[in-house]
């Protein structure tokens, strides 16, 4: 956590700028104390200045963030200082707010436009608690609970609510019923379509770091929020087919299951996204089995193509997804596939120059093993074939081109030659 220094040199400054005019107090709130509470991991504390104006701060040297905005960066330390305002809903989505900020506001109002009651809970310099929505009650209870009628009016919360119920799903925490029904309500109103699709990606990004990310998106179904933010995924969801054992599954509920797995496997966000849309575009009467197909691969990579475009997902997460998605089939195959497909695949899936490549695209393979394409010792004993192909590949050089009178293009022509001679050698002998 944050440090548990309470900044009394800053309340007193602002105290000696105020010329006896006004009393400033300075409050921790938000996450720092809701985290503090359940003894979770946290980094960061935010402050709520009551009774201050920003020239104050401006004096301090305090740095405001924008333009006619009452939140300001200290100094030194880099946290935010925010001053206690009231809000009140002017437009569309989550910047359609008029804020009043100003000496008058207390402290009580400032929490009350807040998203939930354990994130509505402040701290004065005394260590004392000020409560005033029994945020403290609902942790006990492990409830996300709205803090006002309020709530609906910003589309974020609905993002929100779902990755603090992916964040501390494993505390045991759920979304109170009313609160859902509000979600409910935003998600059947028009205030989602107004959100830009860097903060849905920025709330999602977070959501798929959590703990267990598969909630994030659970939750938004649940409030009806997936199919005004992620069509693609929320397609997969009734959508059965028939796995290698003849059985019948859920795509989107395979999508979330196989998210979990990954998420046990490894915290890389992008590893998680490329498993959680692997089978965007699947169709429904299509079997999950092993296959290569191109017709395939002409509905699921334009479609993931598609939702990286409209969230303008960043580089390092549309790279492995979109690769992961038309190589991950013929990746269970390899043990069937002839030297030249197999070569193919392994300069798809490998980089000579580093290992992250293969070894991020492998912990999707398992990410994903077990729902009908290959089981885990299958996609292992895949792993490791594929592994050794990729060393023996690399190790193929020619000593010396000029010598044997090869240029251009003729060289990397004979690398090629020489690699799947080996790799016809080594298919023979594994």
């Amino acid at each position: 956590m944050g440090t548990n220094v309470f900044p009394h040199n800053c309340a007193q400054a602002l105290l000696n700028n105020s010329k006896g005019e006004l009393t400033v107090k300075v409050y921790r709130v938000g996450g720092a104390i809701r985290d503090k509470l359940l003894n979770f991991p946290s980094v960061e504390n935010d402050w709520v200045v009551v009774g201050g104006t920003s020239s104050q701060l401006i004096d301090l040297q305090y740095r405001p963030v924008g333009r006619n905005f009452p939140v300001f960066i200290h100094p030194t330390t880099g946290e935010e200082y925010a001053l206690a305002r009231t809000e009140m809903k002017t437009g569309h989505g989550y910047k359609g707010f008029a804020f009043h900020a100003d000496p008058s506001v207390t402290l009580e109002q400032d929490l009350m436009r807040r998203d939930l009651t354990i994130n509505a809970i402040a701290e004065d310099s005394t260590g004392k608690l000020i409560d005033p929505f029994s945020g403290q009650r609902d942790l006990r209870l492990k409830v996300l609970r709205h803090v006002s009628s309020s709530f609906v009016e910003d589309p974020v919360r609905v993002l929100r609510t779902a990755r603090f119920a992916a964040r501390y799903h494993n505390l045991g925490f759920s979304v109170a019923s009313e609160t859902m029904q509000l979600m409910r309500s935003i998600s059947e109103g028009t205030e989602l379509d107004h959100l830009t699709p860097e903060r849905v990606w920025k709330e999602t990004e977070k959501a798929l770091l959590e703990e267990s990310p598969h909630i994030f998106f659970k939750v938004l179904r649940q409030c009806g929020a997936l199919k005004p933010l992620f069509p693609e995924l929320d397609q997969l969801f009734e959508l059965k087919y028939r796995n290698r054992n003849h059985e019948y599954s859920d795509r989107g509920y395979g999508a979330l299951i196989a998210l979990e797995k990954s998420a046990k496997l490894s915290e890389s966000g992008p590893v998680r996204f490329a498993v959680l849309v692997h089978s965007l575009g699947e169709s429904a009467n299509a079997d999950c089995e092993l296959s290569s197909k191109s017709k395939r691969l002409d509905l699921r990579v334009p479609m993931l193509q598609t939702l990286c475009d409209r969230l303008k997902i960043p580089k390092k997460y549309r790279e492995l997804s979109m690769n992961f998605a038309r190589h991950y089939k013929t990746f269970f195959l390899a043990q069937q596939l002839e030297p030249s497909k197999l070569l193919k695949l392994i300069s798809a899936v490998s980089d000579k120059s580093s290992t992250c490549k293969f070894e991020n695209f492998l912990l999707c393979c398992k990410g994903i093993s077990g729902d009908g394409l290959c089981d885990d010792n299958e996609t292992l004993t895949s792993g490791r074939y594929v592994r050794n192909a990729i060393k023996i590949m690399n190790s193929v050089m020619i000593a010396s081109p000029k010598r044997d009178g090869l240029q251009g293009r003729e060289i990397g022509q004979e690398i090629q030659k020489l690699q799947l001679a080996k790799l016809t050698e080594f298919k023979k002998n594994f």
